[in-house]
């Protein structure tokens, strides 16, 4: 799976901290100039004058001013199960690569093992993956082997079977019926700072599932690009903190 960051908010801490500003000033904040909206706030420097108001925001809880900038993320390749989970959080705005207008037709059947169009979760190949509902610990690795082959076989026939039905004349929109919840799809997602950290506080969690775990490290990483004082408050801070932020 991979992350990139299309389009985001220029100078967002700015716009947070203008917007908390504006509820702690009798002054109109549209007229002020960054530094004297800040004027009071402590810190030597502007930057640290950003991220002492930021932390002390997020400590109080004042969440509000997060969700004035936004940030659009392309996803590729997360499989649709994991994009059911991410899409019920419906806080964010989302597009999603549609089987019913783009047929993978010029898939090869045997690329699936290579990881093309399917995901295949640690599980099926590594014998000392360990799941969050695993009893027993680690497996055989005959076991695992096996699993590998039965996996592998399972989504290669889907594939093939799916392609057989569009030679057949099916419609790509009924044809895709067949294939797994792991089949691989793109999406664009739109979020902003808070709604960003309300999903990391489920989603990032030890006992969420690893393809969401790795999609939200991701979105985290180029976040903290994005919005560093904010985000490197929440690592520190809140973090692992599970359902800290409402949406």
């Amino acid at each position: 799976m991979r992350v990139r960051l299309l389009e985001a908010t220029e100078d967002p801490e700015e716009l947070v901290c203008r917007g908390a500003r504006n509820d702690y000033m009798s002054d109109w904040v549209g007229d002020q100039s960054f530094e004297d909206a800040m004027a009071g706030v402590d810190g030597d420097t502007i930057e640290e004058q950003k991220a002492n108001f930021l932390g002390k925001l997020l400590k109080r809880g004042h969440y509000g001013p997060f969700e004035h900038p936004s940030a659009t993320f392309a996803i590729e390749g997360m499989s649709r199960s994991c994009m059911a989970q991410l899409t019920r959080h419906r806080h964010a705005s989302f597009d999603v690569q549609s089987m019913r207008y783009v047929a993978f037709d010029d898939v090869d059947p045997a690329d699936v093992e290579d990881g093309e169009m399917v995901v295949t979760p640690p599980s099926a190949t590594d014998a000392e993956w360990v799941g969050r509902n695993q009893q027993g610990g680690q497996a055989d690795e005959d076991v695992v082997e096996r699993r590998e082959e039965v996996f592998q076989s399972s989504v290669r026939r889907a594939v093939e079977d799916y392609q057989e039905l569009l030679d057949l004349g099916m419609p790509p929109e009924d044809a895709r019926f067949v294939l797994p919840i792991g089949t691989e799809v793109n999406v664009v997602v739109t979020l902003n700072p808070r709604s960003l950290m309300h999903i990391a506080d489920m989603r990032a969690a030890a006992d969420a599932q690893w393809e969401i775990r790795d999609l939200t490290e991701q979105l985290l990483d180029l976040a903290a690009e994005w919005c560093p004082h904010t985000f490197d408050y929440y690592d520190e801070h809140m973090k692992h903190r599970k359902n800290r932020l409402a949406p």
